[in-house]
């Protein structure tokens, strides 16, 4: 992740649009009759906005009146709050915030990452295994995962660093499967692979991997139907590793 991308990591990057505004920050008879149970406008506002935000972000904010003013005035707007900027009240008492998160993760059913950090682990696990996908997709798509399961994101180092690790984990047991199919032999073969050959400047991987220069002509053709030939006279197609990984 670019610095860019983890700043952005459970805060808002802008305000949600419209159809996003009257979607999901959307206040329902239910969150009206928890909201309402708050004293004073602006700690049902400050409740609300809590509120939305989790529901919005996946997380809580560290203060959370930092949001748009297009979400302050949308939650104002449904509560009935004619002067929005009485919320700056709802923090001069330190623990009110924390109390407020306590009982919506109560009421809603959030959980913590703790909760699912094993069943998590299986997923980045799974998808690792089947997927040729890098650790930026796989983290986004957690992301995803976990906010549609109501687990509370945790710090973007750990999510991080929790999905490297497994999907590391993952590699090398890749690496253990295939290896275990080759013989002594193809062992060899294969390091050989690596050698730079006397007269030339590069290992034959490096050169089958580079492949030949494309061009419309016949000798393209035969170089290229030569190196499949090279490729294919390991006899590595025999592994079966189709039948043990993805």
């Amino acid at each position: 992740m670019t610095d860019d991308e983890a700043a952005a990591y459970g805060r808002f990057t802008g305000p949600p649009a419209q159809a996003d505004l009257e979607r999901v920050f959307f206040l329902d008879d239910e969150d009206r009759a928890l909201i309402g149970q708050r004293r004073g406008e602006h700690m049902r506002l400050g409740f609300a906005l809590q509120l939305v935000t989790v529901r919005w972000l996946g997380t809580f904010l560290e203060d959370p009146l930092d949001v748009p003013g297009a979400v302050l005035e949308f939650v104002a707007e449904q509560l009935g709050v004619e002067d929005a900027s009485q919320v700056k009240r709802y923090t001069e008492r330190r623990e009110t915030p924390f109390d407020h998160q306590r009982d919506i993760r109560r009421a809603y059913g959030w959980k913590d990452f703790t909760d699912v950090d094993g069943e998590f682990a299986a997923w980045v696990a799974a998808r690792s295994w089947t997927s040729g996908d890098g650790p930026k997709a796989i983290f986004t798509d957690g992301v995803g995962w976990l906010r549609e399961r109501k687990v509370l994101l945790p710090g973007v180092t750990v999510l991080a660093r929790r999905v490297a690790r497994v999907r590391d984990d993952t590699t090398k047991r890749l690496w253990g499967v295939l290896e275990g199919l080759l013989t002594v032999g193809q062992r060899y073969v294969l390091d050989q692979l690596l050698e730079v050959p006397p007269g030339s400047r590069v290992s034959d991987l490096e050169r089958w991997r580079k492949g030949v220069t494309p061009r419309a002509s016949g000798p393209t053709i035969i170089k290229a139907l030569d190196q499949v030939r090279e490729i294919d006279g390991l006899e590595l197609a025999e592994l079966g590793a189709e039948t043990l990984v993805p």
